[in-house]
């Protein structure tokens, strides 16, 4: 369900704050994108898109991080992807200034692609849409202002920034990096 609600009341912000279910909360333009918590399954593939992605980040010299607290345009204009790869010159204090690669495990009413001009603006240079029940995965490159689709062939597709081979067969996103093999 989308609402809009005008006007949030200080103490209802101050109360998910203290809850901790604002961690995902994004500013579009100064708008308020309210997130919920993700469900357990969105959670478990992030996790395991995390872990494999650690090593074969770090042996290109970048990071894969946790997508919190953000990624930045301006103060009121950032969002929160759930996983982020990273020069690690591109962190700031307050969050995330720029990517290489952005993830989003995508969830009901998903605002993902809506962030794509957004993304292209801060400088993203690839975006992985993963859909957790079935492991489905779209791939962009930044071409120019906006995003081309990375076609995976005969269910294959090579990333851009990193350079390893996707997968997707039987409800499995498999990730090689030569002869090593990442099963999500």
């Amino acid at each position: 369900m989308r609402a809009v609600w005008i006007g949030v009341p200080e103490s209802f912000l101050e109360e998910r704050h203290r809850l901790g279910l604002d961690k995902k909360d994004e500013l579009w333009e100064g708008v308020l994108h309210m997130v919920p918590p993700p469900s357990s399954a969105h959670v478990l593939v992030n996790n395991d898109l995390l872990l494999a992605l650690d090593s074969i980040s770090k042996r290109r010299g970048l990071r894969a991080l946790i997508g919190d607290p953000g990624l930045f345009g301006t103060e009121k204009n950032y969002r929160v992807p759930d996983l982020v790869i990273i020069q690690t010159d591109r962190i700031s204090k307050r969050g995330f200034e720029g990517a290489e690669l952005v993830i989003e495990v995508l969830s009901p009413y998903d605002e993902s692609r809506d962030k794509f001009p957004f993304y292209a603006k801060v400088g993203v240079r690839e975006i992985w849409l993963v859909e957790p029940s079935n492991r489905a995965t779209e791939m962009y490159e930044l071409a120019g202002d906006s995003y081309r689709e990375v076609p995976f062939v005969n269910g294959a597709a090579r990333s851009p920034v990193l350079g390893i081979e996707l997968c997707v067969a039987d409800g499995r996103l498999e990730l090689r990096d030569g002869d090593e093999l990442a099963v999500i």
